[in-house]
């Protein structure tokens, strides 16, 4: 299911059937689960309306407009455009912004920051993915059997810890029946739709954009407030952008006209119906909706959609850290890989562990999903307007757009967004603060990071020396050369690294064949294998090697190396190849471009970070670590 469409002969009408399937289950899962809670929080959240008949068709005139809107026009129609080599989402857009040359340095890094910020907000968003998917779908007992109401919590963690617990088995094989359990959780949806559209087909006529106007013009500022639940309708539609290097843009195409879209509407449509005649169910229309007989089934489907849904989100959130590791804005963190065949699903333990964890303190802490759909609008909302500000700068940038074009543009999806903004904002205190502190914290987290990797590397290119002085000095100083290959990891393309220079000083000996290997992150996806590897000779046993690889690549330097044997005679045997690695101990002092406190976290971090032993995938009976004190 990973290949892309375009890579396909257009006459492979099973390919794309195929691939439109899988992406049901991959990128249709959260806004495919939206029907669960999205239309109540419009009449029973903390800004609410009356559940009339004019304001039933408001709200559905609105929701069907605001999916044509967010979902046709801007993503499938303009934002799936700016891919970087068929990748998209918040970061992939940020590497194709950062080698273009913006302006200034001043707006270069607000872009960033904003990148940033937004990706920091998809961690919030996988976290409440799952809490507010899989309460809402055990929330249905509520009304099959009230006397259950006290065992919705209980389940929902029962659901969740196991949903985490077996992510490190891999998706390969649950993956497989994602498409097929979303598309009968879609084929079900719109039949108890259409069957409540059947008793009462005047509801069909809120598609007409004047019930909105009128919805806006008779309810005045309430109405704007109605705005934060009704986005809920378009939760998961950054993952169409996001996941469109899985599938390709034609069957994501496929899978919306011809299934989500249709499914969606006669869902919302039905449930709008019913309120026509029994105002009264609102409190959880969608499960009114379906007949007494197929309650528990549909509750168990709800609940198998809804952990379709947030797996989904949680192996979104590992393909967004290891993009952040490869980009420089994480420490390196332990990168599982979980498939033999595609190098797409991997499994991230530190990732998977803090979303569990905080995807049950929302359970006991929200109790109910209308508690905590005000939290998920704000993460929502921040993330569609931090990708229209990008966009923006994209048209402008690489596609050479006029200004008037593009600010027009950008200034239509903006018109529609920050008014769901400004209603999110007012439900801040009712939750919308969650997905704005773990963004706060993650983003700190992040610029941290970068920042002080910069000053560290500064800092120690600040003590290396020209390579063909050291060279000279090498060839005539006398220096004992014993038998074997040694490899000096270096982020330094050009001088001595100072591990190499560490390691002269205290043991005094050099092998006969010295390696300086340094691995590079382009901006890209990932690297033809072709470009993969660069090597020079430097002369008196020295050579430099340079591997470059993509920001959804994991490096392997055993595997990287294979490629350089034969060249010089340089032979990397591991019973005759030494790794050397420099392991800094930073002293925090606050003085060079950080303040104290941002240095001591800095530190906290580098601490903490993955051994590079076991990231790079080197035999660990093979390094040598030369520690040196650096202060920062």
């Amino acid at each position: 299911m990973s290949q892309n469409l375009e890579n396909a002969p257009h006459n492979d009408r099973k390919q794309l059937y195929l691939l439109a399937l899988g992406a049901l289950g991959v990128v249709f899962g959260d806004i495919g689960t939206s029907p669960l809670y999205a239309m109540k929080e419009a009449f029973t959240g903390p800004h609410s309306i009356p559940a009339s008949p004019a304001n039933v068709l408001g709200v559905l005139s609105i929701i069907f407009w605001v999916l044509i809107f967010v979902v046709v026009i801007k993503y499938l129609t303009f934002i799936m455009r700016a891919d970087n080599r068929g990748e998209g989402g918040i970061l992939a857009l940020l590497a194709i912004l950062t080698p273009l040359g913006v302006p200034t340095l001043r707006r270069r890094s607000m872009l960033i920051a904003l990148g940033l910020f937004g990706s920091a907000l998809l961690y919030g968003d996988g976290v409440i993915t799952p809490a507010i998917s899989v309460l809402s779908a055990v929330e249905g007992l509520e009304v099959a059997t009230p006397a259950l109401s006290h065992f919705v919590v209980p389940i929902t963690i029962a659901i969740l810890i196991p949903l985490f617990l077996f992510q490190n088995r891999g998706t390969g094989r649950v993956g497989a029946i994602f498409g097929p359990i979303t598309l009968i959780w879609f084929i079900t949806i719109a039949a108890t739709g259409l069957s409540g559209i059947i008793k009462h087909p005047q509801v069909i006529a809120a598609i007409n954009p004047f019930y909105a106007v009128g919805f806006f013009v008779e309810n005045g500022i309430v109405s704007l407030l109605v705005l934060g639940s009704v986005v809920l309708v378009v939760t998961g539609a950054e993952a169409l952008y996001a996941d469109m290097g899985h599938f390709g843009v034609k069957p994501i195409r496929l899978g919306w006209y011809a299934v989500v879209l249709p499914a969606l509407t006669l869902n919302y449509f039905g449930q709008g119906a019913l309120l026509l005649s029994h105002p009264e169910a609102i409190q959880n229309p969608f499960y009114e909706l379906v007949p007494s007989w197929g309650l528990y089934p549909m509750i168990f489907l709800a609940t198998l959609a809804t952990v379709v849904a947030s797996q989904a989100l949680i192996s979104g959130s590992f393909s967004l850290t290891r993009q952040a590791v490869q980009l420089g804005y994480l420490p390196r963190v332990t990168i599982g890989h979980t498939s033999e065949v595609t190098a797409g699903q991997i499994y991230i333990p530190e990732v998977n562990a803090f979303l569990m964890v905080a995807c049950i303190a929302l359970v006991l802490f929200f109790q109910k999903s209308s508690n905590l759909a005000a939290a998920y609008g704000m993460a929502v909302v921040g993330t569609m307007i931090i990708t229209t500000i990008l966009f923006y700068y994209v048209a402008r940038e690489k596609w050479k757009w006029s200004n008037p074009l593009a600010a027009s543009l950008t200034a239509l999806f903006l018109l529609i967004e920050i008014p769901f903004f400004l209603a999110n904002m007012i439900k801040f205190i009712h939750g919308g603060w969650f997905p704005v502190v773990v963004a706060a914290v993650i983003y700190t987290f992040m610029s941290t990071w970068k920042k002080g990797r910069k000053l560290l590397s500064e800092s120690m290119n600040s003590r290396s020396m020209p390579m063909d002085l050291f060279l000279r000095d090498a060839s005539i100083s006398g220096i004992e050369r014993v038998p074997g290959t040694a490899v000096f990891m270096t982020g330094n393309l050009e001088g001595v690294p100072t591990v190499l220079l560490h390691h002269l000083k205290h043991n005094k000996v050099l092998h006969k064949k010295v390696v300086l290997l340094s691995v590079l992150t382009e901006e890209i996806p990932k690297v033809d294998p072709s470009e993969r590897l660069q090597f020079k000779a430097l002369g008196a046993g020295f050579f430099r090697i340079t591997g470059r690889y993509g920001f959804m690549e994991t490096p392997n330097i055993p595997e990287l190396l294979e490629g350089c044997k034969g060249q010089e005679g340089l032979d990397f045997r591991m019973a005759v190849t030494t790794f050397y690695l420099g392991r800094e101990t930073l002293i925090a002092r606050g003085k060079k471009g950080m303040p104290r406190w941002r240095m001591k976290l800095f530190a906290f971090m580098s601490r903490n970070a993955l051994d590079a032993t076991a990231f790079f995938g080197i035999p660990p009976g093979r390094v040598v670590e030369l520690g040196m004190q650096v202060e920062l």
